[in-house]
């Protein structure tokens, strides 16, 4: 009984392992593994293939996991974008940043989603996937955090060898949560998915967001950001299992937004 206890035990410690590569290393992996930059390379300022813009990296969340493809490609007006082919598979594209979130507060972006993941929920640990994610990672004072947020910091780090960011916001697409909910991820507080699309109305339409990434900040995690260290997108199916095609245009943080609306 002793042995089947311990293994018992064991294989627990497993599943929990396992789930916490799954929930955090996409962040994880994120974190700089280069000279940070206070621009965004742009994917539309190169050729279509499968070199990527200056600074822009690969980023596998675990060597237990599909990855993601991503490529360049050039879209209907023939400018340069992302596509993203995910197969049951998980894995970001980042790159490194050293941005004052105060002084240029504006994230602009846009993608394209032919079609939604039919079982994805990002409310469940089991059905956490989106077609698409924009993800900002931010720095901080990590001894801030209560202990059990510091220990999953620990043990994701010994799991994937990189550092976990103090906060990241990630901006999804959801199948039925409405726009502006915020669902804060199943494995730890640090995470807080922000739906910017929501159902399928839109399906195979290009589209433009602008988000106050501070204001965000702020309202999911009631305080004022730390520096913005990374910028990622990930595609991702590996919790439901299915294939997903996806396409992101150029990304850019500045300092006022670029629409009248949002000038308040």
């Amino acid at each position: 009984m002793t042995n089947l206890a311990g293994n018992c035990a064991r294989l627990a410690k497993a599943g929990l392992a396992a789930c916490l590569v799954a929930g955090l290393a996409g962040c994880a992996a994120l974190m700089p593994v280069d000279a940070p930059k206070s621009e965004v390379s742009a994917f539309s300022a190169v050729a279509a293939g499968d070199t990527m813009p200056p600074g822009w990296h690969p980023r596998p969340l675990s060597r237990f996991k599909i990855n993601t493809r991503y490529r360049l490609v050039n879209d209907a007006s023939g400018v340069t974008v992302i596509e993203a082919r995910a197969e049951q598979s998980a894995s970001a594209l980042g790159k490194s940043l050293n941005i004052d979130p105060h002084a240029k507060p504006w994230i602009h972006w846009r993608w394209q989603v032919p079609q939604l993941i039919a079982d994805a929920d990002n409310h469940h640990r089991h059905l956490e996937d989106s077609p698409v994610r924009v993800i900002v990672t931010f720095d901080g004072d990590m001894n801030k955090l209560d202990v059990e947020e510091r220990a999953i910091a620990a043990r994701a780090k010994a799991l994937t060898g990189q550092p976990m960011p103090y906060a990241t916001l990630m901006y999804i697409w959801e199948n039925k949560a409405a726009a502006n909910t915020v669902i804060e991820s199943a494995h730890t507080s640090r995470i807080k998915m922000i739906v910017v699309e929501s159902g399928g109305a839109r399906n195979g339409t290009w589209l433009d967001y602008e988000r106050n990434v501070t204001r965000d900040f702020e309202n999911a995690f009631g305080e004022k950001p730390g520096r913005i260290r990374s910028l990622g997108i990930m595609t991702d199916t590996d919790n439901t299992g299915a294939s997903t095609l996806a396409y992101y245009g150029d990304i850019r943080f500045t300092a006022r937004p670029l629409h009248a609306e949002n000038q308040r």
